[in-house]
């Protein structure tokens, strides 16, 4: 009797599931028990159940491993390997940006501790993939919080910013950030949308700091918005900017902008 398994020899992805809860620009990590990376840092998450998505599997391993529900946002794929008793196999992991709802308290049956990391600061991470996930964020997800804060409030004293929409709207299009001399002088915001006609996109809050307007630092924001588009197959970019903004609306026109007769209306819902 043969008893070889032909399926054992195909080296599809196990799938996983990885949860980046950052607050403050600090990304939490777990402190493994277990080999392999016994003693390292890690991110929260684990492998997917049989018949679960990896939706459903981020929400139950952060239930498991800090007691709490949450959100989760999808950020991407990264693939990698782990091992089992010496034997290296290949995982895909499913990387989600997670919001919990509730104090989080560490089950000490999984990790031996649980610390925030500066994500800039964070050198080393348990398992390739994660690597990936950490090069990313390192990436994408690093902002001179605090200054961008100022930034907003120069815009509209009014607002309130939720940190999480700020990596969420990175996720949704693209930033783009003017530093000058290592600060953060301006920044700008564009989204995609498909629309019945066409891919458009939509530029919202390009800000610079007060102190630093009349440098071009405006318009060096929207031409990268503007490249952006062009480069991902956008059709039609739309913004809106009041009347009042002259030197902006200026700069639109002067950039390629037409001004486009319509009544913008905004309905804001009840959440009941």
């Amino acid at each position: 009797m043969n008893n070889t398994c032909e399926l054992c020899g195909f080296n599809n992805p196990k799938g996983t599931v990885t949860g980046l809860i950052i607050k403050d620009g600090k990304v939490l990590t777990f402190k493994r028990i277990e080999e392999p990376f016994k003693g390292k840092f890690d991110f929260p998450g684990g492998y997917m159940n049989v018949d679960e998505t990896p939706e459903k599997a981020i929400k139950r391993e952060i239930k498991e491993e800090l007691g709490v529900d949450c959100e989760a946002t999808f950020i991407g794929w990264f693939p990698g390997t782990a091992s089992w008793k010496g034997k290296k196999y290949a995982v895909l992991s499913h990387a989600f940006l997670v919001e919990p709802k509730g104090e989080l308290r560490l089950n000490k049956k999984e990790n031996s501790a649980m610390k925030f990391f500066e994500i800039s600061k964070l050198k080393s991470i348990a398992f390739d993939s994660n690597v990936e996930i950490l090069n990313f964020i390192k990436k994408n997800f690093v902002f001179d919080y605090k200054t961008l804060l100022k930034l907003i409030n120069q815009l509209d004293p009014s607002a309130k910013v939720n940190e999480v929409n700020l990596y969420k709207s990175v996720l949704d299009g693209y930033i783009s950030k003017k530093i000058v001399n290592g600060k953060l002088v301006g920044v700008g915001w564009i989204f995609p949308r498909r629309t019945f006609l066409r891919k458009q996109a939509v530029i919202e809050d390009v800000i610079v700091d007060i102190k630093e307007r009349g440098k071009g630092y405006g318009k060096d924001i929207t031409l990268d918005l503007m490249r952006w588009a062009r480069e991902t197959g956008v059709e039609v970019i739309e913004l809106t900017s009041g009347s009042h903004r002259v030197p902006a609306n200026e700069l639109y026109k002067k950039v390629g902008f037409k001004l486009h007769p319509t009544n913008h209306y905004l309905y804001f819902v009840d959440k009941k």
